[in-house]
């Protein structure tokens, strides 16, 4: 499995990422040994789960070919597979990169098509 996985993450974070050429991860993510990412699928829950009321949040596209073998699906919420990347995220992977706006009701607002 691969394709384009998405990552939320702070802008901020994702200015000094763009500026190293490489995103090594979030708190959570060094915690737990690797890079959370999600499927087009599950990424609108991520954001409910995991950044509810939260703003300044950009939404990356990630090419998963080009992370290569250290991007993993592994079973998580509910037995759904989730990629997780075992090593840093090179800049140059990334296909896109969008604000995550809040709308009125406090729901973060994705680009679309997801891409």
């Amino acid at each position: 499995m691969s394709g384009i996985v998405y990552k939320i993450l702070p802008a901020p974070m994702w200015a000094a990422a763009r500026e190293a050429g490489l995103f090594t991860g979030a708190p959570v993510d060094e915690a737990d040994g690797f890079i959370h990412f999600s499927t087009a699928d599950q990424v609108q829950e991520t954001a409910r789960r995991h950044f509810a009321g939260q703003d300044d949040l950009m939404l990356l596209a990630i090419d998963g070919d080009a992370l290569g073998e250290a991007l993993v699906y592994e079973p998580s919420r509910g037995g759904a597979l989730f990629p997780h990347l075992y090593g840093p995220m090179p800049v140059s992977a990334v296909l896109s990169a969008h604000p995550l706006p809040r709308a009125p009701d406090g729901t973060h607002r994705f680009p679309e098509p997801l891409a």
